[in-house]
């Protein structure tokens, strides 16, 4: 029985391969998360999107707000209706954009640098701690129309994108009847690893603040030689093909931060491993 999609919501999210929005945070816990990101960055020194990439990724780790957002039971009841009942977090991503910024994603899918096995069950929960309109530069969406396919890729390193490798899809993008995924603040959007989006540069006067967070079955397992740790979030880790994560001994605790280190290590290796792995693979095709 789902808890919190209903038959027509599960098949919307079949054919699109999206579906927003949901609400998630009261108004005292989104409270809390915009108190603890300005902890974070006044810890760091800089605003997250400004600093080294590896403070984007994985802050579940040695945040304990963050690791609660990530475990919340609105988005876990949404994604186990999805995926099941036994839950990973396989990474968790910042998404910041401040305001009147050009800062912009080209379209891409997220299955591409991942290697996830099977690569379409992967599910993100697009968390808004701010209002993310589409003047803010919310997230754009196109149906998969029932049909998902992997599609071609490369790293373009592209001026101001809000990823990492500047990742954007190389083949033509039928771009008729996309949806822009606008976001009230503590509300969320899901769409699964091989959905095509893109987001805009922020023309709002205000700053875009989103956390990505990627669950996956506890069965899937990844294709490359990189034994990744994943947080266990509900149910059993049935697959076993992750270190699991324990929960932050406390806010920044220097333990934390260690796990952090080797956890973003394994992280970096395994995308840079299926980078390769991707350019092969359709060089192969052509």
């Amino acid at each position: 029985m789902a808890k919190v999609l209903n038959d027509a919501q599960i098949a919307q999210y079949r054919r699109d391969g999206y579906l927003f929005p949901f609400p998630a945070l009261s108004a005292e816990e989104l409270a809390e998360c915009n108190a603890g990101l300005a902890r974070f960055e006044k810890w760091l020194g800089t605003p997250v999107n400004q600093g080294d990439f590896r403070w984007r990724s994985g802050s579940y780790v040695f945040l304990p707000w963050v690791d609660a957002l990530v475990r919340h039971k609105r988005i876990l009841d949404a994604v186990e209706d999805l995926i099941g009942p036994d839950i990973l977090v396989y990474t968790a991503t910042w998404f910041i954009k401040e305001a009147n910024s050009p800062a912009f994603a080209a379209w891409h899918q997220d299955a591409t640098y991942f290697g996830l096995v099977p690569n379409d069950q992967h599910v993100t929960a697009w968390v808004a701690l701010s209002n993310a309109s589409a003047a803010a530069g919310c997230m754009e969406v196109a149906s998969s129309r029932g049909r998902p396919r992997q599609m071609r890729h490369a790293a373009l390193r592209l001026a101001n994108s809000i990823n990492g490798a500047g990742q954007a899809i190389v083949e033509p993008v039928d771009q008729t009847g996309t949806a822009m995924m606008e976001l009230p603040a503590g509300s969320f959007s899901l769409h699964n690893t091989l959905c095509r989006h893109r987001s805009a540069p922020n023309r709002a006067d205000h700053r875009r603040v989103g956390l990505g967070i990627s669950y996956i079955p506890a069965h899937c397992r990844l294709s490359g030689s990189v034994r990744m740790g994943a947080r266990l979030v509900r149910g059993k880790d049935t697959g076993g093909h992750f270190d699991l994560i324990p929960a932050p001994e406390g806010e920044l605790h220097p333990a934390a931060l260690a796990r952090h280190e080797r956890v973003y290590g394994r992280y970096r290796d395994n995308y840079e491993e299926q980078v390769t792995a991707h350019e092969r693979q359709f060089a192969a095709a052509d």
